[in-house]
């Protein structure tokens, strides 16, 4: 029998304490990819953002409006494509009260030419565009909540509030799909029109953000900063930005949480390490007779250092292996699924990338073999009389 095989045996002598080590490491595996997963759904809205598509908003901070006369004007700079706008609704459903998704009004001609990742039938299209309350709704969202087209919908918002004898009621004309994995497939979209009308003279023909579209993609940071240029005299100034620059942004409000699960996942090999280091220092500990008889009957100090070492690598793959087997059902089967639905406008695609499973499968199988450092050159420098002697 090979040193390698001798090693996978040896696994097998306590079996409850390899059983327990194996399922430690498979927990932090789990979790590693779980955080790992986390922040690569959470930072994916930047990493998939178009490359042509320019986002224009207030200077001094999201929630301000600019005037709906700004559109037009972006239309005329040069390098521009088309243009459209939104406003944040920030609607619920008071028959869903538990429900969150985004809801915002949308210029019903020209968002989803400037959105084109946001499938919707044409046939449905036009039918939202000829009804002013009309809404397109997201096929997650739909699903979840039992809406189907034609289907009456009453919303409640905190940012525009109405009376209760005159709610904000709308009809389900289109549901959307979408072919790019930072689109959240559970918002609620209806029209600008719709919203505009019921608002006081005080808050008319006010846009929430510009969205834009350029003819050459190398150049979107220029038209950024050319249409900045146009409004830097108006009373109310524009900040410019590409939409992966946009995203980084909304999501710097988050960096701390971002910053705090990378230091969580890093605690988590150390924990992993800390597990199977122990694990093998005692079981080195409690063989010290096997190993002072291999040296006296000609195994070299490197023969035991690899014994050693192969036993914590297989201990190390054993976990990494069924961390992996438990991860893809639990993290991305079930909970991946819950978020899409529940939080889809922070997580519309949830789904472990293939590198952070081969990653957390490498650091478990690597860190055993880094945690058995210590004990195998304790072991493979004992002294063959010293250790017969010490268990005599």
């Amino acid at each position: 029998m090979t040193l390698v095989g001798l090693a996978a045996r040896n696994l097998l002598r306590n079996k409850v304490r390899t059983g327990l080590t194996v399922l430690g490491v498979a927990i932090a595996v789990v979790t590693f990819i779980l955080i790992r997963t986390v922040v690569a759904a959470w930072t994916q809205a930047a990493d998939f953002a178009a490359k042509d598509r320019v986002v224009i908003r207030h200077k001094v901070t999201f929630i301000q409006p600019l005037p709906r006369k700004y559109v037009d004007i972006v239309r005329q700079t040069p390098g521009i494509k088309d243009a459209s706008w939104a406003n944040w609704f920030g609607g619920k459903d008071p028959n869903h009260e538990n429900e969150f998704f985004a809801a915002f009004a949308v210029d019903a001609k020209t968002y989803f030419q400037v959105v084109p990742e946001l499938i919707v039938p044409s046939d449905q299209l036009t039918a939202f565009q000829e009804d002013k309350t009309g809404a397109v709704v997201g096929d997650v969202i739909a699903q979840k909540l039992g809406w189907k087209i034609g289907d009456k919908v009453t919303l409640e918002s905190g940012i525009y509030p109405n009376p209760p004898d005159k709610p904000w009621t709308f009809t389900v004309r289109a549901i959307y799909t979408a072919t790019a994995r930072n689109v959240d497939r559970s918002s609620f979209i209806f029209q600008w029109d719709y919203l505009n009308d019921e608002m006081p003279e005080t808050r008319k023909d006010e846009v929430g953000w510009i969205m834009s579209r350029v003819n050459d993609p190398t150049r979107t940071a220029d038209v950024g900063v050319a249409i900045d240029k146009v409004f830097a005299e108006q009373d109310i100034q524009t900040i410019s930005q590409d939409e992966a620059t946009f995203q980084q942004s909304f999501l710097a409000g988050f960096s701390a949480i971002l910053d705090a699960l990378d230091i969580v996942s890093l605690v988590i090999l150390i924990i992993m390490t800390l597990v199977l280091g122990n694990t093998i220092a005692m079981g080195v500990r409690e063989r010290t007779s096997e190993f002072a008889t291999m040296r006296a009957i000609g195994f070299l100090p490197k023969h035991v250092t690899f014994f050693i070492l192969g036993e914590a690598a297989f201990l190390g793959a054993i976990g990494g292996a069924l961390g992996l087997v438990i991860a893809f059902p639990f993290v991305q089967g079930g909970l991946g699924r819950w978020l899409e639905e529940n939080m889809g406008a922070f997580f519309p695609f949830f789904r472990i990338p293939i590198l952070i499973a081969v990653l957390a499968f490498v650091f478990a199988l690597a860190l055993g073999v880094l945690a058995a450092l210590i004990p195998a050159r304790g072991a493979s420098r004992i002294k063959v009389t010293e250790a017969l002697r010490r268990i005599a």
